[in-house]
């Protein structure tokens, strides 16, 4: 009885997915039906459209694919990818996505940690604006605009073409697409100075679930503040954005000089959180921690690097640093001078004498699988502390780890937290970004990697940011928290991860969320959800 159960069970399995499959083959026949038969160029689009079928489907797919832990054939795939050349492409496309029941996922440079810009547990699609990446440079206004799909790194070359002392306060890495960026908060080495790059922005073009393109003025206050700051894939496809370029030195001075635990790398990590944001706001001091070879054949040492970014000459820096954190021992021979674009490629790691041409590089230097995690601090971590974190690293899987504090202060304690959706302002030392990388293949690998970096991020409970225990949307993390895959997420629900990542601004982004659309086309498993009118949810 139980053998014939279980084979009138797998029959209907197979029959269940027989269906959702034939289903999702229709959906997406009609899909590209539609996109042909509503673009106003039926050639133009039918050459940026992809299906499995496509020779190029999968290369299309993982050029811009940055966690290859999400490269593996169990992960989901794109039913159809896009790679719109204009906006009527895109218009076209959520349009046909709506009326044919394809989720959207929206991609620019297709860093996000969770890999949400390109995988869905439901049937979807993949918007990849890579060839949505113009520049514009206005010197004069110290102005610019910037698509979506461009990367940083393409962004800092646009500029540094034009003017040798104009800058933008954005990421160290320069294949970071700029639409994802912009849209959770975006710091640098430059934000101690003049802020996130989300702050700098004036103006945006945003097409919106009802296929409309709107600018800063015609969509409203509301939503301009929900984009800047409030994470992406949840209000529309930002398109384009009009940014305020920053003024810099034509020299500034950088520094990376490294200390093992037994170069006194504890204290100097302690005594680093003391000053770290209330130094000049000219420098920003970064500590970069891992696991070296130890002078000791066969054991490893934790090493603590300091990275540093300072407006100005050599001198000023070093009386700065012996006033500040003399504990360091910083000599002349530390620094280096040069220009601030060249700066950006000193910072991501680039050999010395590099050629500025690698910021037009959409491709990392390497890419391998990880999972990352993100807090604040608030109040120093003891050294007792620290030497808790240290022990974690001797594990075997901390070989895979590294972990940055990256300091606040500065220009982010003079704004407030509503002023846009990111909250972390005052308050805040340092942030901390938490990352392993997995040294070994296979799953059970992975998981073990994984559970390394979850034992971590528990150990470091108490020495963080509580109720709520702060995160940054751009380290998407999913163990903290997600939406529903199918059906409707009450606000409760996504208030667990969403007061993590936006504090008390959660609230206002819902409505906003609410206004713009309602029926919740633009979702992923950390959008923000709309909350149903108060009758409709009794009913009547």
């Amino acid at each position: 009885m139980a053998t014939a159960i279980s084979s009138l069970v797998s029959i209907a399995l197979v029959l269940l997915f027989s269906f959702v499959f034939a289903t999702s083959a229709d959906n997406h026949e009609s899909f590209i039906q539609c996109l042909v038969s509503h673009s106003m160029n039926a050639t133009s689009i039918s050459q940026v459209i992809y299906t499995p079928n496509n020779s190029s489907y999968t290369s299309v797919l993982e050029f811009s694919l940055q966690n290859p832990r999400f490269l593996t054939p169990d992960t989901p795939k794109p039913l159809v990818i896009i790679t719109p050349l204009y906006e009527s492409h895109i218009q076209v496309a959520i349009k046909c996505g709506r009326n044919h029941g394809l989720q959207i996922r929206i991609r620019s440079g297709g860093h996000d940690y969770e890999g949400l810009s390109y995988v869905s547990h439901v049937p979807f699609f993949i918007l990849d604006l890579i060839n949505i990446r113009s520049i514009s440079v206005d010197v004069e206004n110290s102005t610019a605009w910037v698509q979506s799909g461009a990367t940083l790194g393409e962004l800092y070359y646009r500029i540094a073409e034009k003017s040798k002392t104009l800058a933008f306060p954005a990421g160290i890495c320069s294949t970071v697409g700029v639409g994802g960026y912009f849209s959770g908060g975006g710091y640098g080495m430059l934000h101690r100075k003049f802020g996130l790059a989300a702050d700098n922005v004036i103006d945006a073009r945003v097409i919106d679930v009802n296929g409309r393109i709107l600018d800063r003025e015609s969509m409203g206050e509301d939503l301009f503040w929900a984009i800047r700051g409030g994470s992406g894939g949840s209000f529309g496809v930002v398109i384009a954005w009009k940014i305020n370029l920053v003024q810099v030195p034509s020299i500034v001075t950088l520094f990376r000089v490294p200390r093992t635990l037994e170069q006194n790398a504890t204290m100097l990590v302690h005594r680093w959180q003391y000053i770290a944001d209330k130094i000049d706001n000219n420098l920003l001091i970064s500590v970069i921690l891992n696991t070296v070879n130890s002078s000791e054949e066969g054991n490893r040492t934790v090493q603590a690097t300091f990275r540093t970014l300072f407006l100005g000459k050599t001198d000023e820096l070093l009386s700065l640093m012996q006033k500040n954190f003399p504990e360091l021992g910083l000599v002349k021979a530390d620094c280096i001078e040069m220009s601030w674009i060249e700066s950006t490629l000193f910072v991501y790691g680039f050999p010395n004498g590099s050629s500025l041409d690698v910021l037009l590089d959409r491709t990392p230097p390497s890419r391998a699988a990880f999972k990352g995690k993100s807090d604040y601090v608030q109040v120093p971590i003891s050294e007792i502390g620290l030497e808790g974190l240290w022990r974690r690293f001797f594990e075997e899987e901390g070989a895979g780890g590294r972990l940055i504090f990256f300091p606040y202060g500065g220009k982010m304690n003079e704004i407030p937290e509503s002023e846009t959706p990111f909250p972390h302002r005052a308050g805040n030392i340092f942030h901390i970004s938490y990352a392993v990388t997995i040294l070994e293949e296979g799953v059970e690998a992975s998981n073990r990697y994984i559970d390394w970096i979850r034992r971590l991020y528990s150990y470091m409970a108490p020495y963080v940011s509580k109720s709520p225990r702060e995160a940054y949307a751009n380290y998407r993390d999913l163990d903290i928290g997600q939406n529903n895959d199918k059906g409707k997420t009450s606000y409760a629900q996504a208030s667990v991860w969403g007061v993590k990542y936006f504090k008390n601004n959660f609230n206002r982004l819902v409505q906003v969320k609410t206004m713009v659309d309602p029926g919740n086309y633009f979702r992923h498993e950390q959008s923000i959800p709309p909350v149903s009118p108060w009758w409709k949810k009794r009913g009547n």
